[in-house]
């Protein structure tokens, strides 16, 4: 007896596949970009363009100045202050490897050996920050004092009569001279080498320490193998935020320097707010900046870390 079975039902249209929506979706990402577009075009662009306008500028305060595309005033302004900017690069350059030498066994004990402290040293590294900026340089004015405790010990291991003869300090005196002037860089700027040290260095895996010991690494070897290697991101970026901000630095060299300590920054300060030479002014700001990105880039490319520009 054969037994009847039901026909399947028919099978139901394939739903259309839902197209993404267009219209405002698309326009969101522009939206979202457009408060830090316009953030870079009213205080950078702007800035800048009007600042090209001025270098090529001619004219007087009286008088008015006029664009008469006056590229001469670039020559002018680096033939005359050359010594200042070479000064600039050689104080923030002293600046920037102090602050590598201090920063990163600092960084390392904050990141492989500060354990239940690391907090607390944080707070110590960021605690400046919360000082004004013209404060803090004010007081290594007492710090640095003729007659106090660190000249005092200075003259007694005869580390001036050393620095003296290189050209760094005034016989037995600190202030004034360039060693106060790359002191006063070097405390300023130092956290700005930390963090990003401690940052790369505490990205590093703990187990290829572990590793390169299981291998009979010497503690030496795994730094130079792995370790530093590993933080060169951190070592660039810091010595970036170090050198550059210290280069076109003014208040440094004007409250702990003299008169043969000016930097390029000095001479910027000068031209704009005292002897109202706007157009030298603003050749030398666009020298100093060209000068910096060179640098950079053929820092940043020498260190094999081209992903950071």
């Amino acid at each position: 007896m054969s037994t009847l079975t039901e026909a399947p039902p028919p099978l139901s249209p394939a739903a259309p596949e839902k197209k993404p929506a267009r219209g405002r979706g698309r326009w969101t990402p522009y939206w979202l970009l457009l408060p830090g577009i316009l953030w870079l075009v009213v205080f950078f662009a702007a800035p800048m363009i009007y600042q090209a306008s001025t270098s090529v500028q001619t004219g007087s305060l009286e008088e008015g100045y006029k664009v008469t595309w006056h590229f001469a005033t670039y020559w002018d302004a680096v033939s005359e202050y050359w010594p200042q900017f070479l000064r600039s690069v050689a104080y923030a350059a002293s600046a920037t490897v102090l602050c590598l030498l201090l920063g990163y066994p600092l960084a390392y004990l904050i990141a492989f050996r500060a354990g239940r402290w690391r907090n607390l040293i944080m707070i110590l590294v960021i605690a400046p920050f919360f000082t004004s900026f013209l404060i803090r340089t004010l007081a290594w004015k007492t710090i640095l004092a003729d007659g106090g405790p660190v000249v005092g010990a200075l003259n007694t291991l005869h580390v001036l009569d050393v620095t003296s003869w290189l050209g760094w300090t005034a016989g037995d005196r600190v202030l004034a001279t360039p060693l106060a002037v790359v002191c006063g860089l070097t405390y300023n700027f130092l956290p700005f080498m930390i963090l990003p040290l401690y940052t790369s260095l505490e990205r590093i895996d703990g187990r290829l320490h572990e590793a390169a010991g299981d291998l009979y690494a010497k503690p030496s070897t795994v730094f130079r193998k792995v370790t530093f290697p590993l933080s060169m991101p951190g070592v660039v970026s810091g010595t970036l935020l170090t050198f550059i901000p210290a280069t076109g630095d003014y208040v440094n060299a004007s409250l702990l320097g003299s008169a043969d300590t000016g930097m390029i920054g000095n001479v910027i300060q000068s031209q704009f707010l005292r002897v109202l030479d706007y157009p030298t002014a603003a050749a030398l700001s666009f020298v100093l900046m060209a000068a910096i990105l060179a640098m950079v880039t053929v820092y940043i490319r020498k260190s094999g870390t081209e992903d950071l520009v």
